[in-house]
C-alpha cells in the first residue's frame, strides 16, 4: 500500500509538501527552509555541478542563490506515496514547475525521494533526491 501511517502523520506530510511548494512560489527562505531538518541532505542527481548538499544552512543558502534564476516561479508539489513507521517515514512526491527564462516559459516535471523525521512533534524533510521527468521549454507565454 502506498500510503501507511496514522491520518493525522500523512496530513502533517502532506502539509510540510504543501509548506514547502507554497514557499517557493513565494520565493520565501525562512518557510522554505524550516521544512528540513537541521542535519537534512538535499541530492540533486541530474545537476552534477551541485550534488549533494548537507546541512540546513548550506541548503538555504544553495536555494537562495539558485531561486534568482528562476524569476515568477510558479511551484506545485504532491504525494504519490507516504509511508510511516514511528518517527520516519518515505514519501515518494512529484512536482511541477513554471517559470520564465530568457524570453522562454519553461515548464518542468521531476520526482523526488524523501525521507521525513518527526522532531519534538513535528514532521521535517530529512533528505531529498530530485530527479526530472519530462521538461518542456517555449517561446514565452505558450
Amino acid at each position: 500500500m502506498t500510503f501507511t501511517g496514522g491520518f493525522e502523520d500523512r496530513l502533517a506530510i502532506r502539509e510540510l509538501l504543501e509548506t514547502y511548494a507554497d514557499a517557493v512560489t513565494r520565493c520565501d527562505a525562512a518557510d522554505w527552509g524550516a521544512t528540513w531538518a537541521e542535519e537534512a541532505e538535499w541530492s540533486l542527481p541530474d545537476y552534477p555541478e551541485i550534488g549533494t548538499i548537507s546541512g540546513r544552512a548550506a541548503i538555504v543558502a544553495m536555494w537562495v542563490e539558485a531561486m534568482k534564476a528562476y524569476p515568477g516561479i510558479m511551484f506545485e508539489a504532491w504525494p504519490g506515496s507516504i509511508e510511516i513507521e514511528g518517527d520516519r517515514a518515505t514519501m515518494r512526491s512529484y512536482t511541477s514547475e513554471v517559470y520564465d527564462q530568457n524570453g522562454t516559459t519553461m515548464r518542468d516535471r521531476g520526482v523526488y525521494e524523501d525521507v521525513c523525521v518527526r522532531i519534538a512533534g513535528r514532521w521535517y524533510f530529512a533528505s531529498r533526491s530530485f530527479r526530472n521527468i519530462h521538461r518542456q521549454h517555449a517561446p514565452k507565454g505558450c
